[in-house]
């Protein structure tokens, strides 16, 4: 897990053995055969930070833990802010334009990427929710931020079994202005189309809302 959305840079080498996946700050690597240690470049879409990984992939069938990364600049930078400046006046977004921020930030290539006035990031605690009756998906948060008194959320939700799950706001727990599926159905777990995002918009923090 990195602190925010990144793109990941393979050698020439690694493209045809090594898989990749990119959601929202969280990488997925999957080795199709071993490989010696390989630098990796990854960079930071929001900023250009650069993190460099050695990678290297074996036989061994051991389990790996999940590394998540942080950034001390990036955390100052956050927590850093002069209560002495007055409030600047920023515009009411909507639903349909919060939602397709977020998607943006997630999915868009790095060039397209635009920041909205008045909306800040929150922190949010990467772990799994309940957020779906019937416990076949998965739902972890993914990034959120604050649009006023608007709160806005992206959930990553994957699907725990082999049959393929369509996607239905009604089964969603909570209390959501909006709830928009970035695809309403997935295949089941194992192949690539087995994970998307939601996007949720409410009145109160997701942890409340929930």
């Amino acid at each position: 897990d990195f602190p925010g959305p990144v793109r990941i840079g393979l050698p020439v080498s690694l493209q045809p053995i090594l898989r990749v996946q990119s959601v929202a700050g969280t990488v997925y690597l999957l080795a199709h055969q071993p490989f010696e240690q390989t630098r990796v470049m990854v960079r930071a879409i929001e900023g250009g930070a650069v993190y460099l990984l050695d990678l290297s992939a074996d036989n061994k069938s051991t389990p790996t833990a999940a590394i998540q990364i942080f950034d001390p600049e990036l955390e100052k930078s956050e927590l850093s802010s002069d209560p002495a400046e007055p409030s600047p006046t920023f515009p009411t977004y909507g639903y349909v334009e919060l939602t397709r921020f977020a998607a943006q930030q997630l999915y868009a290539p790095a060039r397209l990427l635009r920041n909205l006035p008045g909306v800040v990031r929150l922190p949010v605690r990467r772990a799994a929710v309940p957020l779906i009756h019937g416990g076949q998906v998965i739902a972890e948060p993914l990034v959120a931020w604050r649009a006023g008194d608007l709160y806005l959320t992206a959930v990553k939700l994957k699907n725990s079994t082999s049959n393929p799950v369509t996607l239905d706001p009604r089964t969603l727990r909570g209390s959501w202005l909006t709830a928009t599926f970035q695809h309403n159905r997935l295949l089941g777990a194992g192949n690539e189309a087995d994970t998307t995002v939601v996007y949720l918009i409410s009145a109160r923090p997701f942890e409340t809302a929930l």
